[in-house]
């Protein structure tokens, strides 16, 4: 009879995470819901103009396809889904798949359509963080799943602004744990899955094939080169079940055009708060002192602060940055990340690694969006939990990269919802870091990393047993630039307008660009140090 109970209890208790995870999606699926009659942006009609498409047109035209402005420019397993969508959409509004009626089309069955395929995709977040944590206690996996599920910023770009992120990074994450596990060819098969539905996710290829290649295909030549073949081997077919149609019509230029449209220039209208935010400023600074000392310094056609992009140059004293500028230049900030991977492939710094890579292809590549810190934001969540020091970074750097993203719901309905997002986010990780690190148990679990990050850890009170006493605190520089935010969001919501009125309207976006980019590039030099100074 003891046994039995022994069993039982067994047995409950394995199913417990599960149902406690579906607790946490469930929660935010009533968020998500409660979300819907919310403003959302141009990226609902693309998305809706893609259903069309796909529904109304042979896949020949697909990326040929001009009646929307919004053009087809995702890979073919993105229009492949979209597609598949498309079949429920037209059973429940045809008018939504029509390629010339749906123009514009937002009724509210469209709307709430819409919204809850992308609440229902995000099971692919759900299976993904499930599969990261799995082996994980109950407090770190309770406190990631926080993170992640409940993340701020998914809900404000997928089910307020609308994007499909969660579903995508699901795949990011899923790709991970199979890493994480040593099974390397489903790890690497996914990756290349991911990329068929996204192609920004790309920036992380290199870590990825340093990786497999170091850690699955060496040790032998037989051996090396017959794991070789097989990964290539994965890797060749998901690319050819995507793109092998497109080859086959002779369409691959037209589609490679699509994917890749680097007339659009070097930074988005709304400036990502990246290295080029501080690029562009110390451009406008020069120009302006050369121009008080009396050179004649031409203004440029194209300006950023009027939120125009395009082919011409819009820097008046410093070089035009081209698009193999970018490419070289977050190659090389990758290449500290590329060297540790290769001379020691752990399965457990991969997603470090590929978060380190996001990083810098936010902070250095190409018409970079704000949205894109979601890439390396939710996959740091799941090393958060780690190390006090991991911990510390993360509060700082979700709070950030969170507040970058406000302009986004620019409508005065939606801010107190932002807001209040973002208060209950930070108080639900400074309680989750307090319970993690509260007692002191963290300490041991990575002794040398920990000893080597006293030295670089920034803002820190102390040493790391004294402040674990306290519980979860941070730095009174982070602090400082914390308060900052507050500062920032307070000129740009009520003094701006107050003083200047309607004169520089672009100012306070540029000066939430401009002080999160600090933010941005703290994570990456703490990001940096962390990694070249592993084992």
């Amino acid at each position: 009879m003891g046994k039995e109970k022994l069993i039982v209890k067994e047995v409950h208790h394995s199913h417990s995470p599960k149902t406690s995870l579906w607790w946490f999606f469930l929660v935010s699926t009533c968020i998500k819901v409660l979300l819907f009659p919310s403003y959302h942006s141009t990226d609902f009609e693309v998305h809706r103009n893609w259903l069309a498409l796909t529904h109304s047109l042979p896949l020949s035209q697909w990326y040929f396809d001009e009646t929307s402005p919004w053009t087809l420019d995702y890979p073919p397993f993105f229009a492949y889904f979209e597609r598949f969508l498309s079949i429920f959409a037209h059973l429940i509004d045809p008018q939504t798949v029509h390629l010339q009626e749906g123009l514009n089309y937002s009724s509210n069955k469209v709307v709430y359509f819409q919204r809850v395929t992308v609440v229902l995709s995000d099971l692919s977040l759900l299976y993904g963080v499930y599969r990261l944590t799995r082996n994980l206690d109950s407090r770190k996996q309770k406190l990631i799943w926080s993170l992640v599920i409940w993340s701020p910023m998914l809900f404000i770009v997928d089910h307020v602004h609308f994007q499909y992120n969660g579903f995508l990074i699901g795949i990011l994450l899923m790709s991970l744990s199979y890493l994480e596990e040593g099974r390397d060819l489903l790890g690497g098969f996914l990756f290349a899955v991911l990329l068929c539905f996204k192609h920004l996710f790309a920036v992380a290829a290199p870590v990825y094939f340093v990786y497999l290649l170091r850690h699955y295909c060496w040790g032998g030549v037989v051996r090396g080169f017959s794991r070789l073949l097989i990964m290539g081997g994965a890797v060749v077919a998901v690319f050819a079940s995507a793109f092998g149609p497109f080859f086959h019509l002779g369409q691959i230029q037209q589609v490679i055009q699509r994917l890749f449209p680097f007339g659009r220039g070097l930074c988005h209208a709304y400036w990502a708060p990246n290295f080029w935010v501080f690029y562009i400023m110390s451009d406008k600074g020069l120009a302006f002192i050369f121009r008080k000392l009396g050179f004649n310094i031409q203004t440029p056609t194209a300006s950023f602060t009027s939120g125009l992009v395009g082919d011409s140059s819009p820097f008046s004293v410093l070089p035009q940055i081209t698009p193999f500028v970018t490419f070289i230049m977050v190659l090389l900030a990758l290449s500290p990340c590329l060297l540790k991977a290769w001379k020691n492939p752990q399965p457990q710094m991969i997603s470090r690694w590929v978060a380190y890579a996001y990083t810098c292809g936010f902070l250095y590549g190409w018409h970079v969006h704000e949205k894109a810190s979601l890439h390396f934001v939710i996959p740091l969540a799941i090393v958060a939990a780690q190390t006090l020091e991991d911990a510390r970074h993360y509060f700082l750097l979700s709070i950030v990269s969170c507040y970058s993203i406000f302009p986004l719901l620019f409508e005065a309905q939606e801010y107190p919802i932002k807001v209040l997002l973002l208060l209950l986010h930070s108080i639900l990780m400074w309680s989750g870091f307090s319970a993690q690190f509260y007692d002191g148990t963290e300490t041991t679990e990575a002794p040398t990393t920990n000893s080597k990050k006293k030295s670089y850890q920034f803002g820190s009170e102390g040493d790391s047993g004294t402040t674990m006493k306290k519980g979860f605190v941070i730095g009174w520089i982070e602090r400082i630039y914390l308060i900052g935010l507050v500062v920032v969001e307070i000129w740009g919501q009520i003094f701006h307008p107050l003083l200047l009125g309607d004169k520089f309207a672009f100012a306070p976006l540029m000066l939430i660009s401009i002080y999160c980019a600090f933010g941005i590039m703290y994570s990456w030099i703490w990001q940096l140090v962390y990694i070249v100074k592993s084992i």
